[in-house]
């Protein structure tokens, strides 16, 4: 298909380049037209092929029963100044519209179609048949003041029977962007957006609270896109592959905003078919040559896992420039062990690019510099305890890995008490000031000016405060932890994530963990560790729960600790994979774990209702 014709719009900064996101993006649009696009792998089942009046064309079926869907940037462009249409025409313009769509090529055209009308899209999960992710939608639905849902058509039907149940028919209604946007998208003319204008809002994933939307503009994606193309020496000739999901920070920003941008093609599988069968990922690098790929750790150790060796035969991965990992802690260990899996398919060590970001500042904060691979270093463990960054050549070390140096951004650690800086070597919060940075949280003045208007003690911000706990050491930032993370056990700092870490490493069967607190009058940590029955046959589960502990204990120093072992899916996360231990510890208090076995200290158990360990149930039966 031929590039749209229309003009663009004519928003330009006074240098002359342009000032809001749909500018850059149709300019590439102009420029490229179909020949650069995104490509969806899906599942193929018996007898479905997508729609040609939904925009995307059918490819081949190819591998274990996949079908490619492209929809290329021209045919984007046409579908999102139709559905804009739409939108202006139900007085949208500058209104919250949540978007709920399952992983595919339809949430592009609602995205863009928001972008085009200026109306503030609002990306969120898809809610599954569960009491609790209705209750996270409905949640957001009140917050932003949502009167229109966009989805596709197969889920329309479901939404407006959940609105329905939950009391909001005719206050919220659905349109379904599939069958539904039937206006003429010539007729569509670009309103008037700047740097300023509101793109869209970033909900958190509600791991430590209510879900906050953060407000990102025009400007941010624009600063932000240039702050991603710089470290990863994007250019339209890029090729990126991914799962990550759409409502993710680093889905969206990295995955679909960013290639057009660039004016480049992305290639993309939903996470369920990852976590079904994770080589596809790897298939779908090498069939495309892929320059670029990004998941959090999580993706890569599950890689790790599930990957067999004889499914190593026919990949390449030698084109990749940039494998980023971020979004949670990077952990040393699965960088070396991928590294050493996949070299005999090309994979180098210095393809790594570790990384550090997150939704308040639209995404990217610092990054490894592009081919320089990961650094990696061991520091003095007890003297991260003191907030003091030692390197340790020897005795207890935490190993951990750099997230690089910011581009432009403006990257501080600061006392989170005083205000003061902290010396290099020093551990204090991350703050960051820069066009990244996000507008604030949308209707929370408060939450607002605490977050995003920190000054130091010397007057300077404001200052953007992450929440992150790290230090500097040759230039180089490195993330400690949470600061609501943080366990005090007689004045010493320790991080839950450390905990978890040391505990996963004391036998093969053990898996993701969550570290905690309990005051039963001093403040006693629990560990709830999830366990491979399968792996840890040969070894009893109330001696491994013993050996957790005994070792764990030993390494922290703790008094009084309880570990308690369960199934797969017993630790709380967010959609894209990060520890919810609040959530965790509710539902230890709460009784709802299923516990396969554990050593309880009588305090603690004192504070539960009766459970009964569940010794006899599978738990590896569950994804991931």
């Amino acid at each position: 298909m031929r590039p749209p014709t229309n003009s663009a719009s004519n928003n330009r900064s006074l240098s002359g380049s342009p000032d809001d996101f749909v500018s850059v993006a149709r300019r590439n649009i102009l420029q490229y037209g179909d020949e650069r696009n995104f490509t969806f792998v899906r599942e193929q089942r018996a007898g479905t092929v997508p729609d040609p009046a939904a925009g995307a064309v059918a490819g081949p079926v190819w591998g274990r029963g996949y079908r490619e869907e492209t929809l290329g940037f021209a045919e984007l462009d046409r579908r999102a100044r139709g559905l804009a249409r739409v939108l202006e025409a139900r007085g949208l313009r500058d209104r919250a519209v949540l978007l709920l769509y399952p992983e595919g090529l339809e949430f592009l055209t609602g995205f863009f179609g928001c972008l085009y009308a200026r109306a503030i899209a609002v990306p969120s999960p898809l809610p599954a048949l569960d009491a609790e992710r209705f209750g996270r939608t409905r949640r957001i639905i009140d917050d932003a003041d949502i009167t229109w849902i966009l989805t596709d058509t197969a889920h329309k039907a479901a939404l407006e029977e959940w609105l329905a149940e939950d009391g909001l028919a005719g206050r919220v209604r659905c349109l379904d962007t599939e069958t539904e946007t039937d206006a003429d998208p010539d007729g569509w003319s670009a309103p008037e957006m700047g740097p300023d204008t509101l793109a869209f809002l970033q909900y958190t994933s509600g791991s430590t609270g209510e879900p906050k939307g953060v407000m990102v503009s025009h400007g941010n994606l624009l600063r932000n896109g240039e702050e991603i193309k710089r470290r990863i020496g994007g250019s339209s000739e890029t090729v990126g592959v991914g799962w990550v999901p759409h409502y993710h920070d680093m889905g969206l920003v990295g995955q679909f905003l960013e290639p057009l941008y660039l004016g480049c093609r992305y290639v993309f599988s939903s996470p369920i078919t990852f976590i079904k069968r994770p080589v596809l990922w790897l298939e779908m690098i090498t069939r495309h040559r892929a320059t670029i790929t990004l998941s959090p750790n999580f993706g890569y150790e599950l890689a790790l896992r599930r990957v067999k060796d004889e499914q190593l035969a026919g990949l390449d991965l030698s084109s990749l420039r940039t494998v980023k990992n971020g979004a949670e802690p990077v952990r040393a260990a699965t960088l070396e062990k991928w590294t050493e899996r996949f070299a005999p398919v090309g994979f180098r060590h210095e393809m790594w690019m570790p990384c550090y970001g997150m939704a308040e500042t639209t995404l990217l904060i610092t990054a490894a510099p592009l081919g320089a691979g990961p650094v990696i270093r061991d520091f003095d463990a007890e003297a991260l305890t003191q907030d003091k960054a030692v390197l340790a050549p020897g005795g207890a070390a935490r190993r951990l890995v750099s997230c690089g140096r910011p581009v432009t951004l403006d990257v501080r650690v600061v006392d989170p008490e005083s205000g003061v800086l902290v010396e290099d070597e020093g551990v204090g919060e991350i703050w960051v000031r820069g066009g990244s940075v996000a507008g604030g949280y949308w209707k929370k003045a408060e939450e607002t000016r605490e977050t995003f208007g920190a000054f130091t003690a010397d007057g300077d911000g404001p200052f953007l405060r992450t929440g992150d706990l790290g230090f500097t050491c040759g230039g180089e930032l490195y993330i400690a932890g949470r600061i609501k993370d943080l366990i005090i056990v007689n004045g010493r700092n320790i991080h839950a994530q450390d905990i978890e870490e040391a505990a996963r490493a004391v036998h093969p069967a053990a898996g993701p963990a969550a570290a905690f607190t309990i005051d039963d009058g001093t403040e006693h940590v629990v560990l709830v560790q999830e366990i491979s029955t399968r792996l840890a046959r040969g070894t009893a589960l109330d001696e491994l729960a013993m050996l957790i502990k005994g070792r764990v204990a030993r390494i922290f120093e703790l008094p009084a600790l309880s570990v308690v072992l369960c199934g797969r899916g017993s630790v709380r996360r967010t959609t894209s994979g990060k520890t919810q231990r609040r959530h965790t510890r509710q539902d230890f208090l709460d009784g709802r774990l299923t516990e396969l076995a554990g050593n309880i200290e009588r305090e603690v158990a004192a504070l539960r209702p009766d459970q009964e360990l569940a010794r006899d149930q599978e738990p590896d039966s569950a994804p991931g």
